[in-house]
């Protein structure tokens, strides 16, 4: 049986979720950032944020059970409406790793971006030592595009990424 997830806009109760996830330095190496964000900063954030693609070429979304428990964040980022393409990024809480919950959340999100969006294709970047997240995308039909010689740096040493791309 495969997992339900839903997806939703963000909402000011999310905040100590957003701020647990975007201040866990375990996954800065994998994302943009490598900064601590303070509560005013994602409040700011929450308050503030269109949640409209076109005009902030980015849309965050809260991942969630059928109980309304927050298990992670996906982020569509680098919205390009001239040739239809974005980029994902997703971050599961621990607790709902290896269960389901970012296949699940990625088809949903595959989804909203053909049928709502539009988009032509979807990319994701991931660390070439990042095995779990290779398969899931392979899974899901991705395939590999490019490899990204020192593309992540996490504190001590750069990593190659592997860029890898769903036509929708």
């Amino acid at each position: 049986m495969e997992k339900i997830v839903r997806l939703r806009a963000i909402e000011p109760e999310d905040l100590d979720a957003l701020y647990m996830i975007e201040n866990d330095r375990s996954l800065w190496n994998v994302g943009r950032t490598n900064v601590p964000y303070s509560r005013y900063t994602l409040h700011d954030y929450i308050a503030h944020a269109s949640s409209d693609i076109y005009t902030d070429r980015q849309v965050r979304l809260i991942i969630e059970d059928e109980r309304g428990e927050v298990m992670g964040i996906a982020d569509i980022v680098s919205f390009d409406p001239q040739h239809l393409r974005a980029e994902l990024g997703i971050v599961i809480k621990t607790a709902y790793r290896r269960q389901g919950v970012a296949k699940a959340a990625v088809k949903d999100i595959l989804q909203y971006a053909l049928e709502i969006l539009h988009l032509h294709q979807v990319y994701v970047i991931i660390d070439e030592q990042n095995a779990a997240a290779q398969n899931l995308f392979n899974k899901l039909a991705f395939k590999e595009s490019a490899r990204l010689t020192d593309w992540l740096y996490d504190g001590n040493r750069y990593h190659d990424a592997i860029l890898l791309q769903r036509i929708l």
